[in-house]
């Protein structure tokens, strides 16, 4: 049994793999502190993106969304002079109904997620970090911004002073990302941003307490290849936070919370450096094009995970 800590574009390709591989023995504990109300609807970008992406129906072009979309919906909100800097593909808008509907029919966002990962064939468990509200925020030199202001109406172009987790004091992890805690083998850190999509997960003190007390093997993957990060704004944050770019800056970011950290062929000079913070290092190619790139780096990371055992 594996449990993954995922959000955002890389980490749903790992956990594709993990789950390719593993189907229902790996549980991903996925980020919700990017969820919002849009529309009236409640929207969770990355529990939606791991499910498209597992389901196989991830637009490869965007990282975001389903494939083949259309988008009638955000051209008539448009010409009503509506909102439009949040877009909403017409298939992905029926998805966002039937999960606000259901939420206020009183059930879970756990239940509400499992019911959606099943009718697209997942078998895999997506599981919510939280039920409870939990809200990240990013702090700027024009105040306190909503993660959506920040990520996608404002691009990200706003310089990061900070980041704070809005309810994190009082939401508690979900019983079942909790028991997927407690009968993970080994626990894997996908390559997601660490600030945005990772931090939220560990800000929840239950959850964060559960990982670092568990004894069983704890792998994260460097979301930083070459001093560059695949997709999103983790080199950006970690620049403005006055942290290293680079894989030994994600090491520094972990320590305490992972055994090991699996970097890039592109990073491989960094393995000493890494190893003398005390982690273990695998150097492989960590770059995910295709599914068949997302189960061979899966496969290795659960080798290596394997090999901490012994």
């Amino acid at each position: 049994m594996i449990a993954a800590l995922a959000g955002g574009v890389g980490g749903a390709k790992l956990a594709r793999g993990l789950a390719h591989l593993l189907g229902g023995e790996v549980s991903v504990i996925v980020n919700t502190g990017d969820d919002f109300d849009h529309f009236d609807l409640r929207i969770c970008p990355d529990i939606d993106t791991v499910t498209y992406t597992l389901a196989g129906r991830a637009n490869p072009e965007t990282g975001w969304g389903q494939a083949g979309e259309s988008w009638n919906f955000m051209d008539q909100m448009a010409a009503l002079g509506g909102e439009d800097w949040f877009k909403l593909g017409d298939r992905d808008l029926a998805l966002h109904v039937l999960r606000t509907r259901l939420l206020r029919q009183g059930m879970r966002l756990t239940e509400v997620t499992q019911r959606i990962a099943a009718s697209f064939g997942i078998s895999a468990a997506l599981l919510p970090m939280t039920d409870d509200a939990l809200h990240t925020k990013v702090r700027s030199a024009e105040g306190l911004l909503d993660f959506q202001e920040y990520f996608v109406r404002r691009r990200c172009e706003v310089a990061v002073q900070g980041v704070i987790f809005a309810g994190a004091d009082t939401a508690r992890a979900t019983p079942e990302a909790m028991a997927a805690l407690d009968r993970a083998e080994a626990i894997i850190i996908c390559p997601s941003n660490p600030y945005l999509s990772i931090d939220p997960i560990l800000a929840i003190a239950d959850l964060r307490r559960r990982l670092t007390g568990k004894r069983v093997p704890r792998v994260a993957v460097s979301p930083i290849i070459g001093g560059q990060a695949v997709k999103g704004p983790a080199a950006k944050m970690m620049r403005e936070l006055g942290h290293t770019v680079s894989s030994l800056g994600v090491a520094h970011k972990y320590q305490g919370l992972a055994d090991a950290l699996v970097i890039d062929t592109a990073d491989a000079a960094l393995q000493p450096d890494i190893e003398a913070l005390g982690l273990r290092v695998m150097v492989t190619n960590t770059l995910m094009r295709s599914a068949e790139d997302s189960a061979a780096l899966a496969a290795s990371v659960l080798d290596f995970a394997h090999s901490l055992r012994r």
